[in-house]
């Protein structure tokens, strides 16, 4: 909405309907409200078609653009101003129109293992049953754990940390800045370093995404833009953009700053845990980009690429 001048007076922000996709979007709310007082600014809340689906696992429906795609489409028609993302849910590749404005200050990156009666990851009992729904947890929990037990979970946070706590698995594999947002870190037994798993692709960092031609909320959102987080989250999306990679696919791509250094670590690996591919490049941050395609492209020539095509295959 504009005022008499032209000037705008109200803005509209999309999100999911999530606890912790609300906890997200009201976050940049508050802050965008202390940039822009004189704004009014509302969440819209959109069910996406990932959040109608809870019983089938996302490599089977279509993968994480399930969880964008409506609100994408209400970015487009101009229903909301800005969608506020978690980042490892957005496909590499946006709508024509579309762009990622902001990425602001990235939270912990890593995967949280929470267990039932406490143990760490490698206290864990033979057999452990072991609760995720995604494939990258899946193969780095059997390559070094075969004994384990994997089954699908979906849900919401809260419903998934009860499932562990009626005891229907012994154990959960969570993203931990989910939990810490929600202020539930003392749910978390372990968390996991990257040589246990290496976390997915722009896990812990928020998008803000937008329409290309709207530069008032570009200008608006620049504030909350944090440069290191920005930079480490698309270097790791052209790695995956490279990869043509989606939720049906384990793919790892993780990437760390150190004053004017890069380090890119990336994975690919079968789903059974049985072939795994590490990849690892430092670099200028300048070629932030160009350094992680090629990590892609060494990955793909160690073997990636026929764990790629029989994935893709069976699809």
């Amino acid at each position: 909405m504009s005022s008499a001048n032209g000037a705008r007076t109200s803005l509209v922000i999309g999100t999911r309907g999530s606890q912790l996709a609300i906890w997200q979007a009201e976050w940049v709310q508050a802050r965008l409200q202390e940039i822009a007082p004189h704004l009014s600014i509302r969440l819209e809340r959109i069910q996406t078609s990932g959040d109608k689906i809870t019983d089938v696992p996302l490599a089977k429906i279509g993968g994480k653009a399930l969880f964008v795609k409506e609100i994408e489409e209400a970015l487009l028609r101009k229903d909301i101003d800005l969608a506020v993302h978690s980042m490892k849910d957005v496909p590499s590749v946006l709508p024509e129109g579309l762009a990622i404005h902001c990425v602001p200050t990235r939270e912990d990156p890593r995967d949280a293992l929470l267990s039932r009666n406490g143990e760490s990851f490698h206290d864990l009992p033979t057999s452990a049953k072991i609760g995720t729904s995604s494939l990258r947890r899946q193969s780095q929990f059997l390559a070094q754990r075969p004994d384990f037990s994997i089954h699908m979970l979906r849900g919401n946070l809260d419903t998934r940390i009860r499932k562990l706590q009626e005891g229907q698995f012994d154990a959960i594999v969570l993203a931990a800045s989910g939990l810490k947002r929600l202020g539930w870190t003392a749910q978390i037994t372990e968390c996991l370093s990257p040589e246990i798993i290496l976390p997915a692709v722009g896990q812990g960092a928020l998008g803000i995404e937008g329409r290309t031609d709207d530069v008032f909320i570009q200008n608006l959102l620049a504030p909350l833009n944090d440069s290191t987080s920005r930079i480490a989250v698309l270097a790791e999306r052209a790695f995956l953009a490279r990869l043509e990679g989606g939720c049906q696919v384990p793919i790892a791509g993780h990437a760390t700053i150190d004053g004017q250094q890069l380090t890119f670590h990336g994975l690919v690996a079968s789903e059974d845990g049985q072939r795994i591919i590490r990849e690892e490049m430092c670099g200028p941050v300048a070629e932030a980009d160009s350094l992680a395609v090629t990590v892609a492209e060494r990955l793909l020539k160690a073997g990636g690429d026929k764990i790629l095509q029989d994935i893709y295959g069976r699809a």
